[in-house]
């Protein structure tokens, strides 16, 4: 089947690989991740799977792939395009030690975001919770966040994995929303603090390539968002500390 690899698709590169890239590229529509294509979607629901809103790198296949392989699950992950309301994608409150600043889900009344919901077994979930050691994964129910599948129907909740540092705020105070350019966002992140360009340089290059595999230099830049009163909540730490009924 041509036409259906990643690659053919401009969506193998992983973030994780290339940080510069995150959140990484996301599919045009709906479709059925297996190996390396992206097959089309027979159905919207997966019962016997739990349905988990994608707000950064999650969404994007090369980075699911990369994240499987990496436990040698082979099994294939439905991808949704849904309309979700009373969500909104911020800015997470620490530095990765894959090298960028990556996304976190904040509470929203703006309007709806097109994001992915990926329908994920048992053993694809464990992976996802080990990938990010930064988040706790939180049941969201309908009505406080609504996921609207392409069919008009909703679910009756998603997971989503809200940061356990916070999120980044702007001017006003309200949670920072991630530009999904994650060159703008370290600029922005860069100029705004000297005391991070001395830890991280005064290019998005350099703060990818000292950040990169530097536990130690990450928790320095983790704390000093801290520092600099950046930080507020997302609005989702409540359902982070329960799970689902």
């Amino acid at each position: 089947m041509t036409g259906r690899t990643l690659e053919e698709l401009g969506l193998a590169d992983a973030p994780r690989e290339y940080p510069l890239t995150y959140p990484g590229a996301w599919p045009a529509d709906s479709g059925l991740l297996h190996g390396d294509r992206m097959l089309p979607l027979e159905r919207l629901v997966h019962d016997d799977r739990v349905p988990v809103l994608a707000v950064g790198s999650n969404a994007c296949p090369g980075q699911l792939r990369h994240k499987m392989a990496e436990f040698r699950i082979a099994s294939p992950v439905p991808m949704v395009r849904s309309r979700v309301t009373g969500l909104d994608v911020g800015v997470s409150a620490h530095v990765s030690r894959l090298g960028y600043v990556s996304a976190s889900p904040v509470k929203s009344a703006g309007p709806a975001r097109e994001l992915f919901v990926i329908w994920l077994d048992r053993c694809q979930l464990d992976v996802i919770d080990a990938s990010e050691p930064h988040f706790r994964r939180a049941w969201l129910p309908e009505p406080e966040v609504r996921v609207e599948l392409p069919d008009g129907s909703a679910l009756a909740g998603a997971y989503a994995y809200v940061n356990r540092h916070g999120v980044l705020h702007d001017d006003s105070g309200a949670p920072r929303r991630h530009p999904g350019d994650q060159r703008a966002l370290l600029t922005g992140l860069l100029v705004a603090s000297a005391p991070l360009r001395e830890l991280f340089g005064v290019t998005p290059e350099e703060f990818c390539a000292r950040a990169r595999r530097d536990a130690g230099l990450c928790t320095r830049g983790t704390r000093l968002f801290a520092e600099h009163k950046w930080v507020t909540e997302s609005g989702f730490e409540p359902y982070a500390d329960g799970q689902r009924p």
